[in-house]
């Protein structure tokens, strides 16, 4: 076969065989093998296999190749429950048994804080999802425009790609309801001209109100005691099964007892902060996003919180609000992927809350603020991995610091 245009030729010619081993596993779910000290990375295999394996591309200091046939299979491997497994990209982990899944997280978090943060520490045992598969409340399928509509695909994107979809007509990890309602809302797109859209995603969303596919309307989820309303397509955590266990844990770590007062940043709907404020005698929240702002205070009315107040405007603008703030603090930070604004680790610093709960989905940018944290004069008290996304790479992570 001839190489793709551009194909670098060196180590490997195209599509080159070889039998290999797999050292380890990254943090993106890609086995590690090396060929005479070349490393080679390989999706869908575990470490300890010995596999056939086909070079399809050379980089300046690493080769990619697709695993052809396992020779030598690791006792972790299971048989994947999705048949589209190794060609939708959604998931990496389902040939993976789940305690070994678990197992990797936690490694994935030391070696992430050791190597972005120069961070050596202990991490705890993840805790586990009480739902492996089924579990996904939120689906966000692709579609293409065609003109053939019979056969538009409608699903996630193919292992490696950017552009090309794979057609799902059910999804494993979605719970039993969006799997459910998935059928109909196919056939109904399969009936649509798409015009000049190029095309789009649809939205499942499992809520209290049913599953619901505009992501303007509002909808409810209850954790724990309280019930939280949003937008369906506004961003709520989507594993309602370990939620509850999350939110307490991060309650408790805030620890009431010492901190009287809770500080949410980045607050959104409120989640944290309501779901704390029967504990502390204050919270104060902010929100950057006006719906979120707005939603906050909306679900304090409805489950008539009178002790959590809320401020609209960017994480860092929290501390000018809490200038007068003499009783000692305890900080909830959830940022975005990309972690906290510099100006943000700044004003904390100087504020100093007495103890910082940090809350992530992305390990790595959570160990870059830790380390300037650390810097600051806190120490890590405790790392806890929560498996929200069984099945996947994914993991939420929270860190506790004090001074």
């Amino acid at each position: 076969m001839q190489p793709p245009k551009g194909f670098r030729d060196s180590p490997y010619p195209y599509h080159h065989e070889l039998e290999i081993l797999i050292e380890s596993v990254s943090n993106l779910g890609i086995g590690i093998a090396r060929d005479k000290g070349w490393v080679i990375q390989i999706p869908f295999v575990l470490p300890g296999e010995t596999i056939r394996a086909r070079i399809y591309r050379n980089h300046k200091n690493y080769s990619d190749a697709d695993c052809l046939e396992v020779l030598e299979p690791s006792p972790h491997r299971v048989q994947p429950s999705c048949d589209l497994f190794g060609v939708c990209g959604g998931c990496q982990y389902q040939a993976v048994d789940y305690s070994t899944q678990l197992s990797w997280k936690q490694k994935h978090v030391e070696e992430t804080f050791l190597r972005i943060g120069g961070i050596e520490t202990t991490v705890n045992p993840t805790m586990a999802s009480p739902k492996r598969f089924a579990y996904r409340s939120k689906l966000t399928p692709h579609y293409e425009k065609t003109l053939d509509t019979e056969n538009r695909k409608i699903g996630f994107l193919r292992h490696g790609s950017r552009r090309i979809l794979v057609d799902v007509p059910t999804c494993p990890i979605a719970t039993d309801p969006i799997n459910a309602a998935l059928p109909e809302e196919r056939e109904i797109l399969r009936t649509q001209t798409m015009g000049k859209k190029k095309g789009g995603t649809l939205l499942l969303r499992d809520t209290i109100e049913g599953v619901i596919t505009n992501p303007k309307e509002t909808v409810s989820e209850r954790v724990g005691d309280l019930t939280f309303q949003f937008k369906a397509g506004e961003f709520f955590q989507n594993n309602p099964f370990l939620l509850p266990q999350l939110v307490q844990y991060v309650i408790a770590e805030a620890n009431s007892e010492v901190c009287p007062v809770l500080v949410d940043a980045y607050c959104g709907g409120g989640l944290f902060g309501l779901s704390a404020a029967s504990q502390f005698d204050r919270v104060i929240g902010i929100e950057i996003s006006r719906e979120g702002f707005e939603g906050a205070r909306t679900n304090a009315l409805l489950n008539k919180i009178d002790n959590a107040e809320f401020f609209l405007g960017d994480a860092v603008s929290i501390f000018s609000e809490l200038g007068q703030e003499n009783e000692p603090c305890a900080l909830i930070i959830d940022p975005p992927r990309k972690g906290c604004d510099p100006d943000f680790i700044d004003q904390t610093l100087a504020f100093r809350p007495q103890r910082i709960v940090y809350v992530s989905c992305d390990p790595a940018t959570q160990a870059r603020d830790a380390k300037l944290l650390l810097n600051g004069g806190y120490r890590i008290s405790q790392i806890q991995p929560f498996d929200l996304f069984p099945q996947t790479r994914h993991i939420e992570n929270v860190l506790t610091m004090e001074i």
